[in-house]
């Protein structure tokens, strides 16, 4: 819903779109009232209701530049508009429309999205943004050693893989081949035949930790043991260059028959190079790839595949033959990779994107990428500056006894009797209370997911500090309100703004509408401003050719019709003449300007740049529209009236008291 169209249809033009004011932009208004709004008293009550002087004044100085006519800028006449405003939300809250599921909804969908802003870490995430755009423009290749351990092992299990690791490493340093050590040692089952080699890579393309050691680590140098959520890895970099953009190709493809079967694969080779003589004679590309490519989700298109990056295929080979080619249109010699035989044509190359054009992506892909970690401990960690915690260690006892084994199964199951675990075990800024067995439930959920940390106790240890990150989290986000006056006034703009929307589509536009009774009456007493103008039931055929327009005033004396006239003068290649039927205004500006009009046919004549000659039927004077002929106009009427009463009516049904002395108070401080 945009409210900047329930706004504009509310008395209080000045509030327009005020609900979806951006943080900053809230932020910077909040600042620019400081001092007024500081000095909080009730301005006026509405039934005994209390509003104040800060909100009044926040939301003046906010609208204060989007307001244009100036009558709305007078305090006095302002302060009308906010009553009659905040009477009208009186109204809605009465009629029970804050309980409706679809506000609601609206509501809750709205509040997540701009919670947002206050629920992650700009300043790191731009950091992220700004590290990953340098990193986009270079290429690291790379071999490593790997030795697994979990995330969540015990120290003495994690020291054990580090060490092991780090011995790997110094008989890489002491000079053994790098290659040899990684089958020998490496737990990354492709080690066994690659040695370790990763092949070049970008940003993105690995593992966050493992991506910042290789980027950080020098052209020949070792890194040291470097931990990701796999285990260590001992890094080697080989070389460095400059990105190679993007890069869109079309391939012909024979397969690599299975292992040890000569025959086959000779046969696929001899194929793949008849295929390249065809190509050679002057055989279209596209043609090629659907008749032969044993590609089968490429070759119906030809052989185009979806444009990738530099470093982002498993195949070094086939990027590397892809970015050799320099011209569109320009077809690689056959050449192998790991998958089969192939046979290149360059569709398109694009250098690296700039900053601009990546900052979209690279913060949608942060936001997946292991790299959200960092933005949610940095916000965890301000988060358990900002509260206090409090835990029952005998509570926690009692929970961790009662979690088997079995939660490695997934068939765990919360004891039957959960009084013992109903007592307190985290209290969070000494309000808000978790028993036992909220923690017992969360376990449950959790093991769903898998938990592999060892042993049990240790599991627990793990899932308790994640289930108290994610209470404060909770916490934090449930109280966005009273941590941030911006926030809260925003939810209440844009509250208020729903709830009026509800109450203007029951109260007026439905109304406007549907009351047809109402309807009735409102034109009635207002027939005389819904009125024809001279109107004419006409043909008119306009060209700007003379001759064109005087052909058709010859076939409409011989009673032909615009089908006809049209079939005559318009061809193929070239239209002559245009028509248009109906009943229109005489005086409306697309109608050409005759000097009187009357039934006949008109004689040719020029109005601007067009020759006209004009049918006129009927001749119809100027008199009253009917209710259905103007039937629009009288809605839109109806409801501005409807609108125009309904404050009037509205004070009559609550009690409206403004604070005159605490007015003049703020008209004083506004006006300085």
């Amino acid at each position: 819903m945009k409210l900047n169209q329930v706004f504009s249809g509310l008395v209080l033009a000045a509030m327009v779109a005020s609900g979806c004011k951006s943080t900053k932009d809230t932020t910077a208004s909040t600042t620019a009232s400081a001092t007024p709004a500081e000095k909080k008293e009730v301005l006026f009550t509405i039934d005994d209701k209390p509003y104040f002087t800060d909100e009044f004044v926040r939301i003046y100085n906010k609208n204060l530049n989007l307001v244009k006519d100036d009558s709305q800028k007078d305090l006095n006449n302002y302060l009308d508009l906010f009553v009659g405003y905040k009477l009208k939300v009186s109204k809605a809250y009465k009629e029970g429309l804050q309980n409706g599921k679809k506000y609601q909804g609206e509501l809750k969908t709205y509040r997540n999205q701009l919670a947002k802003n206050y629920l992650t870490d700009s300043k790191v995430t731009d950091e992220l943004v700004q590290e990953a755009y340098n990193r986009s423009k270079k290429e690291v290749r790379a071999s490593h050693i790997l030795i697994l351990v979990d995330e969540n092992a015990l120290p003495a299990d994690t020291l054990k893989a580090y060490n092991k690791a780090a011995d790997a490493r110094k008989r890489v340093l002491a000079g053994e081949d790098f290659a040899i050590v990684a089958k020998q040692v490496s737990e990354d089952p492709s080690a066994k035949e690659n040695g370790g080699d990763l092949g070049y890579f970008s940003v993105f393309r690995m593992v966050y930790p493992f991506e910042s050691a290789a980027f950080n680590t020098p052209k020949g140098e070792v890194s040291k043991p470097t931990r990701s959520r796999f285990g260590y890895h001992v890094i080697k970099v080989t070389d460095t260059r400059d990105n190679r953009g993007e890069i869109t190709v079309a391939h012909i493809m024979t397969l690599k028959p299975k292992k040890g079967d000569t025959a086959e694969e000779a046969k696929a080779k001899e194929k793949i190079q008849d295929i390249y003589k065809k190509l050679q004679q002057g055989e279209e590309f596209e043609a090629l790839a659907k008749q032969f490519s044993e590609d089968k989700t490429s070759a119906t298109n030809g052989g185009k595949l979806n444009t990738f990056n530099s470093g982002e295929l498993t195949s070094q080979e086939f990027e590397n033959e892809s970015f050799a080619l320099t011209k569109p249109g320009e077809i690689s010699k056959p050449f192998e990779s790991q998958f089969g035989w192939h046979i290149i044509k360059l569709i398109e190359r694009k250098p690296a994107k700039s900053f601009e054009e990546q900052k979209p992506d690279f913060e949608a892909r942060i936001k997946r990428d292991e790299r959200s970690r960092l933005i949610a401990q940095s916000v965890n960690e301000k988060i358990k500056k900002r509260y206090t915690t409090e835990e029952d260690k005998a509570v926690y006892k009692t929970v961790e006894a009662a979690v088997t084994d079995s939660i490695y199964k997934m068939t765990w199951k919360m004891p039957a009797d959960t009084r013992p675990y109903e007592k307190t075990l985290l209290t969070i800024n000494r309000d808000k209370k978790l028993t036992g067995k909220d923690f017992l439930t969360y376990i449950s959920t959790q093991q769903n997911m898998g938990v592999s940390a060892k042993p049990v106790a240790h599991a627990v240890d793990v899932l308790y500090n994640k289930y108290v990150d994610e209470q404060l989290y909770a916490y934090y986000n449930d109280n966005l309100e009273a941590e941030f006056p911006e926030f809260a006034a925003t939810m209440d703009e844009y509250r208020d703004g729903l709830l009026l929307y509800d109450l203007m589509e029951k109260e007026i536009w439905e109304k406007a509408k549907n009351d047809t009774i109402g309807l009735q009456n409102y034109y009635d007493a207002h027939k005389a401003e819904y009125q024809w103008k001279q109107r004419a039931d006409v043909e008119v055929y306009s060209s700007t050719s003379e001759a064109s327009a005087k052909q058709a005033r010859e076939m409409l004396l011989k009673k032909k019709d615009a089908k006809a006239i049209k079939d005559k003068l318009n061809t193929k290649d070239k239209v002559s003449i245009i028509e248009k039927t109906g009943t229109f205004e005489t005086e409306s500006a697309s109608m050409p300007k005759m000097a009187e009009w009357k039934p006949g046919i008109s004689a040719v004549f020029k109005d601007g740049n067009y020759y006209y000659v004009v049918k006129t039927n009927k001749v119809l004077e100027a008199g009253p529209k009917t209710l259905d002929e103007a039937k629009g106009r009288v809605i839109n009427d109806y409801q501005q009236y409807l609108e125009s009463t309904w404050v009037d009516n509205l004070k009559k049904e609550f009690t409206v008291k403004v604070n005159a002395e605490t007015f003049e108070k703020v008209k004083k401080e506004l006006n300085q």
